[in-house]
């Protein structure tokens, strides 16, 4: 007759707390991962992430002979009730020269409504030397029914794009950006159909 085998309380605890450990590791895993990679496109320039630069690092870059230019897109989520494009089509300068862009967005909403922008350059390999002084893609952006705001962003192209073998010949880069609907709209919420933000001053966000 086999024997029977007591099961130990001790040890299927024990089992269990490993188990459930493991499971919150993968869980805080999970969590991190999105903002670890985020972290990893911003440093590195990866899927054509550009850059973010001071004042301070874009007054110490100098002016290449050579130029570039710069082509700008705009897109809009759908379900976001938004218009939103370039004020430009494009934009030629010397590498290194900082230069401002406009993009205008308007709600064609009855409420107010708050939006986040992502972005990304193309080619991808020119996203590292794509640098972003000031721009509205940093904050969420509230418009108020039936606003229209005029949005800014300040760049220059890293000269350091020049010795690099794989985008020394590149003549354009496409700035491009897309609109979402923030998952957060305590900000619509609280302005309550009042001014809007002042992100959104073209001028102050600009410099």
């Amino acid at each position: 007759m086999a024997s029977l085998v007591t099961a130990d309380p001790r040890r299927n605890r024990r089992v269990g707390l490993i188990a459930l450990a493991g499971a919150l590791t993968m869980l805080a895993l999970g969590f991190a991962a999105v903002p670890l990679y985020r972290i990893f496109c911003q440093v590195t320039g990866y899927g054509g992430t550009t850059q973010r630069a001071s004042e301070l690092e874009a007054g110490a870059v100098g002016v290449a002979a050579q130029t570039i230019s710069v082509r700008f897109d705009g897109n809009i989520e759908a379900g976001l009730p938004w218009r939103f494009g370039p004020s430009q089509t494009t934009q030629d300068m010397k590498i290194g020269q900082r230069r401002i862009a406009f993009y205008t967005a308007e709600n064609l909403s009855d409420e107010p409504i708050t939006g986040v922008a992502g972005f990304n350059v193309e080619p991808e390999r020119a996203g590292i030397y794509f640098k972003k002084i000031a721009c509205f893609c940093f904050n969420q952006q509230t418009l108020q029914p039936g606003q229209k705001v005029e949005m800014p962003v300040q760049y220059y192209v890293d000269p350091a794009i020049l010795d690099n073998p794989e985008t020394r010949d590149i003549r354009q880069i496409t700035l491009s950006y897309t609109f979402h609907k923030s998952a957060d709209q305590s900000q619509a919420k609280a302005s309550g159909g009042k001014a809007a933000s002042k992100a959104l001053d073209p001028v102050a966000a600009a410099r």
